[in-house]
């Protein structure tokens, strides 16, 4: 039995077993580098055929990470998960206003959850950003909102919400707009998926 020595054998061997799978697949690159990592973050290989990527998804998020733009995600999980190292190479940071104090106090005082207040908070720094929801489904409707309004105009939107309850009906609202998205059909999503499409994109602007 060979044994693998380190963390590069490791995602070496996974993203070989994954490219095997995908062999054939009619997803075409660049696009098969974001399903790639996701199913190596997830280990679920539903996702080559679950997650949906708008025509201009890859492209819209690799120029906006070119041009510095940071990535407001909804989660610190999300936060925690993205490759700064990479990011700050470009001028680009995460920012993630969840746990701020003044959200914590108004989530409670108007029975919002912090989620869609971060992303109220967060909007007038959405102009040409990466948008990444991982965790929550009420912060994916209130981007929507906020969208829908011309509120926020971002660049690209990840919107990946896992949970029983609204992840689905967020999803469907966010491929109605006109924007450039990345997202899924089912319940299934969460911030590792988040963070492994923001980490496919940043991967692909590094190698551009």
């Amino acid at each position: 039995m060979r044994i693998i020595s380190g963390p590069k054998d490791i995602e070496n061997k996974s993203f070989d077993i994954i490219g095997k799978y995908l062999n054939g697949s009619k997803i075409p690159l660049p696009e098969r580098n974001v399903v790639r990592r996701v199913i190596h973050a997830s280990a679920d290989f539903h996702y080559a055929k679950d997650l949906i990527l708008s025509k201009t998804a890859v492209k819209e998020g690799v120029k906006a990470i070119k041009k510095g733009k940071n990535i407001i995600v909804d989660a610190s999980m999300v936060e925690a998960g993205i490759n700064k190292k990479i990011l700050s190479r470009f001028g680009g940071q995460v920012i993630c206003c969840i746990n701020d104090k003044d959200i914590l106090d108004k989530s409670s005082k108007l029975n919002i959850t912090r989620a869609a207040l971060a992303m109220r908070k967060c909007s007038r720094m959405m102009n040409g950003a990466i948008i990444a929801i991982g965790n929550a489904p009420t912060a994916l409707f209130e981007l929507c909102l906020l969208i829908e309004s011309k509120k926020a105009h971002p660049a690209l939107l990840i919107g990946i919400p896992v949970g029983f309850v609204g992840a689905k009906e967020a999803k469907r609202e966010l491929r109605k707009l006109n924007v450039a998205y990345i997202t899924n059909r089912s319940r299934k999503g969460g911030s590792s998926v988040a963070a492994a499409i923001v980490n496919a994109l940043l991967k692909i602007a590094q190698e551009k």
